[in-house]
């Protein structure tokens, strides 16, 4: 997989990649990550990217010319009007590069781990990290293919969020986890929290580990993580049961 990750401040982002997983995913070839600085593309002398908006109120909003031109440039894909445009999310016109154009913004759909798994399945993602008060529209009507909001909050831009996406799809790519069965028992993998874990020693200032983990019966220990997974969302996160019915 290819990642590029288009942003105003690259050194917000650098740290991040060069450390734990991420870091190894791409030392071994799995996936090749870049970063690009937005103001390379912005044609002022000033390397300005961002305007007052029209219609009055406060902060600024990034224009589209720099916007469109990287996206343009490192994307391969060319400006669509709009009304061209029939089903959004089309990631590329025939005969164009397939990248996926992703903006991290408010306005995004919530990023879950299906939305991780989803990114993940595709060779070359795009992560475009807003800021001010926001994206020209129009950029986003031509070249954007989808929104990702990483939580109902706000943040001072989308660095943050476009390295929690990294993180979270750079882990399922094949053979970045020693264990290729290790994203099949986490959290949310089955709609579900995950049941809790205990290591050495057995009993730790008079807390014992529950006797079924030590018990070598496989059976009984799968039933029992079920159920603690059961119980754990059932207390924490009962919107993920509902969410699970539904699609049951």
């Amino acid at each position: 997989m290819h990642i590029d990750i288009l942003t105003l401040f690259p050194g917000i982002c650098t740290p991040v990649l060069g450390e734990s997983i991420v870091k190894r995913a791409q030392a071994s070839g799995a996936v090749r990550i870049v970063v690009h600085d937005l103001r390379e593309h912005s044609a002022d002398k000033h390397r300005k990217v961002d305007d007052r908006p029209f219609g009055g109120g406060p902060g600024m909003v990034i224009r589209p010319e720099p916007l469109c031109a990287a996206i343009e440039a490192i994307a391969g894909k060319r400006w669509v009007p709009r009304t061209r445009r029939r089903v959004r999310g089309l990631s590329a016109l025939p005969g164009e590069q397939a990248t996926r154009v992703v903006l991290l913004s408010p306005q995004g759909e919530r990023f879950t781990q299906a939305v991780a798994q989803r990114l993940a399945g595709y060779s070359h993602l795009l992560l475009v990290c807003g800021h001010y008060e926001g994206v020209d529209q129009r950029a986003v009507d031509a070249l954007v293919d989808e929104e990702i909001s990483i939580g109902d909050y706000v943040l001072t831009g989308g660095e943050l969020p476009a390295m929690v996406v990294v993180d979270a799809v750079v882990r399922l790519l094949p053979g970045v986890l020693g264990d290729e069965h290790s994203v099949d028992e986490e959290s949310f993998a089955g709609g579900l929290l995950e049941y809790p874990h205990y290591t050495r020693p057995a009993s730790y200032r008079g807390a014992r580990v529950p006797p079924v983990l030590l018990s070598g019966d496989h059976r009984r220990i799968a039933q029992w993580r079920r159920w603690q997974a059961l119980r754990r969302t059932r207390a924490r996160r009962p919107d993920l049961l509902v969410s699970r019915r539904r699609r049951d």
